[in-house]
């Protein structure tokens, strides 16, 4: 079954583990700082990579890569983490990990779009309609109708969140959809982890110029002293850049982009139960139907 389905089922794994990372990162960056946060768990996901490689391919670093192979996975992994990840990390801060999640379904219709403009991948009606469900899923959860007023008329319509917390993910979704098409171009039938490694490589010289650039290298010391945040840290980084990361590329290099993208997909719904067991989060029928309606949306775009 693994090698029959090991695409799905790595894909599959993937929403599992963006699941937990999501949740952990947002406990991390509410204490340590979304800029710190995004530092850190890219040093210590290289040296997860550095250990792993060396074991599972006899080397330290990726050196077997081709020269295309690297420029376009480094600037897979400027784009994808330095850029994307950022922003994400900060509208966990603003709007939680929950919301941003079901915003961040936008990425597999906009890495469509992308394949389409850039790769010349098709695109069909029927995928158009599961774009537009997509956004229409989106759109139920970050907006809302106020209560009618005494004059009885209906006031316009409200985003649920703030707007620059909206704006973030939907940043980071750019960042990420960008960065998976730049992935899949330049990694071809390379070791999916091997590619995961030169792309955290590549973010953690973008993070690190930026710490030198803003003289931020104070915060790194005082996240040390915050044991509960490296907790929610390593623990973020596990299931993130190293498990995440990999497992991501592995769907894709295994399966069709659009069914692995499909399964990926379904954090949406996933992060609920965690969110309102584990962070007693406050949860609309309205939002649950929101984030079922953007993963259908999601799953019309390529499984149709």
């Amino acid at each position: 079954m693994f090698n029959t389905h090991a695409g799905e089922l790595a894909a599959l794994s993937t929403a599992i583990f963006w699941t937990v990372t999501a949740l952990m990162f947002e406990a991390a960056s509410k204490r340590m700082g979304s800029l710190t946060v995004n530092l850190l768990r890219l040093y210590l996901a290289f040296v997860i990579y550095s250990v792993f490689t060396l074991v599972s391919r006899g080397m330290l670093l990726p050196l077997d890569a081709t020269g295309e192979a690297w420029f376009w996975l480094t600037l897979s992994g400027l784009v994808g983490f330095v850029i994307g990840d950022q922003l994400l990390f900060q509208s966990f801060v603003v709007v939680g990990a929950r919301v941003s999640m079901v915003i961040m379904a936008f990425v597999p219709p906009l890495t469509a779009l992308i394949g389409w403009v850039v790769l010349g991948e098709r695109l069909s009606m029927v995928n158009i309609i599961g774009m537009g469900l997509t956004i229409t899923g989106i759109i139920t959860v970050v907006m809302r109708r106020e209560k009618r007023s005494l004059d009885g008329k209906q006031k316009k319509l409200k985003f649920s969140y703030p707007l620059s917390g909206i704006l973030l993910t939907f940043g980071g979704a750019t960042g990420q959809a960008v960065g998976l098409v730049l992935s899949k171009y330049g990694m071809k039938d390379y070791n999916a982890f091997a590619a995961s490694q030169i792309r955290v490589m590549a973010g953690m010289l973008g993070f690190t110029l930026i710490f030198f650039a803003l003289r931020r290298w104070k915060n790194i010391g005082n996240a040390f002293r915050d044991a509960k945040g490296l907790r929610f840290l390593v623990a973020g980084s596990v299931f993130g850049p190293f498990l995440g990361v990999s497992f991501s590329l592995l769907a894709i290099q295994k399966t069709e982009t659009g069914i692995a993208s499909t399964i990926m997909a379904i954090v949406p719904v996933l992060i609920i139960p965690p969110a309102v067991i584990f962070f007693k989060e406050k949860i609309s029928i309205r939002e649950i139907l929101g984030a079922l309606i953007a993963v259908t949306g999601v799953s019309i775009l390529f499984l149709f």
